[in-house]
């Protein structure tokens, strides 16, 4: 099982932007030098609270900074701006990160954003479905291009003012062949976009933002879209994202990821469960559709949603993650705000240096049982 790391980023309003996007640009290095495999950063244009504009910008100043890590929109809201711009924009990144480039995409969930560019009115899953048709095909072709799809708003072609003399036309392909990773967030539970990403060979990233027992339903439509393409789904492309903090000792563990007032992990799920609760998404806090909203609270949350303890209380939730889910190719770590940037530091480390490498190896001897018997 590989390691990853994903951020929002999401810090308190009233801490300086300056220091927050340095502090998540220093947990990215760090995640390098601890051999995390990728990298996901988000992006809002209108939320205080997450402070990153432009995934892809970002990621930017991190490439001659981190060696083998990769680096992951997470994600590109495709509905937020024209297909040539994503699709140059992603290349040109692919090309100066030699490939370290995972691309992440959504079509944008956050009204506020969509209000500000106007297009609130829109069917931003419908502009998502047609921007990724547009992005594809100027990386498989050539100029002229002449991209026009029944029922898809984008149209692209050079055809009229391109001069192949002088190179004049053309638009940036991957550095990656075909092209990179291609990788969707998924939150709700039985998501069908999940279908169309197994059809489609883009891989989930199941967000940190349900419970557990939902997740499944993932594996279950990705599976759906990988027979219908003719394929097997392999549990390698499949990542789950948990909110996680290990800690040498139980007590510090249990202060710093949910008792104190002041715990960032607190504060993140508070202002989820507010966000799930006003976008009407609060079924993600559910063990059952029919439950009524006053069942979730913040210490209800906090108990399904955040992974805490020593390495190897840590260890044993992983693996019992692991029992709910079946088998799965990437634990994806979030990242929170840095309260105590000593304990966020150090339980990033013992993440990679103490817990992956006994769940690995409990993964191994399991499988290594399995198949003796």
């Amino acid at each position: 099982m590989r390691l990853g790391y994903f951020t929002m980023p999401m810090h308190p309003e009233e801490r300086s932007c300056t220091d927050t996007l340095h502090e998540d640009r220093e947990a990215i290095i760090l995640a390098d030098k601890l051999g995390f495999y990728d990298a996901f950063v988000g992006e809002h244009l209108t939320e205080k609270t997450e402070n990153v504009t432009s995934s892809l910008l970002f990621l930017a100043t991190l490439i001659s900074d981190t060696k083998t890590i990769k680096l992951g929109t997470g994600t590109c809201n495709l509905s937020q701006q024209h297909p040539v711009i994503f699709a140059s924009h992603a290349a040109m990144f692919d090309h100066l990160a030699r490939g370290r480039f995972i691309f992440g995409i959504s079509a944008g969930a956050l009204p506020c954003d969509a209000e500000a560019l106007g297009n609130l009115d829109q069917d931003r899953n419908k502009m998502f479905a047609e921007s990724i048709e547009v992005i594809l095909a100027i990386w498989e072709r050539d100029p002229p291009y002449n991209i026009d799809f029944p029922n898809n708003r984008f149209k692209v072609s050079v055809e009229k003012m391109q001069d192949a003399n002088i190179g004049r036309g053309h638009l940036y392909k991957p550095y990656q062949k075909p092209r990179p990773e291609i990788v969707g967030t998924v939150v709700a539970p039985f998501s069908k976009g999940v279908i169309q990403m197994g059809q489609r060979d883009f891989h989930p990233l199941s967000a940190n933002f349900l419970f557990s027992k939902w997740l499944p339903s993932h594996w279950a439509n990705y599976s759906e879209g990988k027979k219908n393409a003719g394929q097997t789904a392999d549990p390698a492309d499949w990542r789950i994202a948990r909110t996680i903090f290990v800690a040498d000792d139980e007590a510090t563990a249990k202060r710093y990821g949910r008792d104190d007032p002041r715990s960032p992990y607190r504060y993140y799920w508070k202002q989820l469960t507010y966000k799930m609760m006003k976008a009407k998404r609060q079924v993600i806090f559910k063990n059952d559709p029919s439950e009524p909203d006053s069942a979730i609270t913040e210490d209800r949350v906090l108990d399904n949603l955040v992974i805490y303890g020593t390495v190897n209380s840590v260890v044993d939730q992983i693996l019992r993650l692991r029992e709910q889910t079946g088998d799965f190719g990437e634990i994806v770590y979030a990242g929170m705000d840095w309260v105590d940037p000593k304990l966020a530091k150090r339980s990033m480390e013992l993440m990679a240096n103490e817990v992956m490498p006994r769940v690995n190896a409990a993964i191994a001897a399991g499988g290594a049982a399995k198949k003796a018997g």
